[in-house]
């Protein structure tokens, strides 16, 4: 019940923001790609400048599934960084510990990818980091811990079951799916990071 409560919870949200957040909610989506209810269909009137930049920011945020607290913290990095500070808040967030677990193909989604860290199954460079929000440096490497890669949920990962849905494995990341491994080999592109986001909408919403 608890399961289903939850999944319904992401439609929902995904259908708010116009990005489907679980392979569940794709489906529904595909299925059914207006609201429920008799105005499901019916045209949406135009909104104003700051819910565009709202809905791109909470799009953003609820693709990593961070808190608010910790999207302002990143965009702040982002800011006083070199370079354009919407390309920098993104390739910031994909360094993201869990981010990288559902990049390699350890979980199916980032809630899942968020819990293997939590529950302390998921090592960098020999060490057990159970914070999601851990910074993986370039050269680092990402492996299950050996006395968890027997539980069904890792065997299900290394035989590649997410990969139907997950996109193509970037080209930061070095992945050895079968062994559990992966190793962020340079720090990710803007371009190749695969989140759905008009970052200069996010960067507006903050600097009004």
């Amino acid at each position: 019940m608890a399961n289903n409560t939850r999944a319904r919870r992401k439609v929902r949200i995904s259908r708010a923001l116009g990005i489907a957040l679980t392979p569940k909610a794709e489906k529904y989506m595909e299925r059914r790609p207006y609201g429920p209810g008799q105005h499901g269909r019916a045209r949406r009137k135009q909104d104003s400048d700051y819910a565009v930049r709202l809905r791109e920011k909470q799009r953003l945020r609820a693709q990593y599934g961070i808190r608010e607290a910790q999207m302002t913290r990143a965009f702040e990095e982002a800011r006083n960084t070199a370079g354009l500070t919407g390309e920098n808040l993104i390739e910031l967030l994909e360094m993201r510990l869990d981010a990288l677990v559902l990049r390699a193909g350890f979980a199916r989604t980032i809630a899942q990818a968020r819990q293997l860290v939590v529950h302390r199954h998921i090592m960098v460079n020999g060490k057990r980091v159970d914070r999601p929000s851990f910074r993986v440096s370039e050269g680092q490497l990402i492996h299950v811990h050996e006395r968890s890669e027997k539980m069904p949920p890792f065997q299900v990962a290394a035989a590649g079951a997410h990969r139907d849905v997950l996109p193509n494995v970037p080209a930061y990341l070095d992945v050895a799916l079968e062994k559990l491994q992966a190793r962020l080999v340079r720090r990710p592109k803007r371009s190749e990071v695969p989140v759905t986001c008009e970052e200069q909408m996010v960067v507006e919403y903050y600097a009004r």
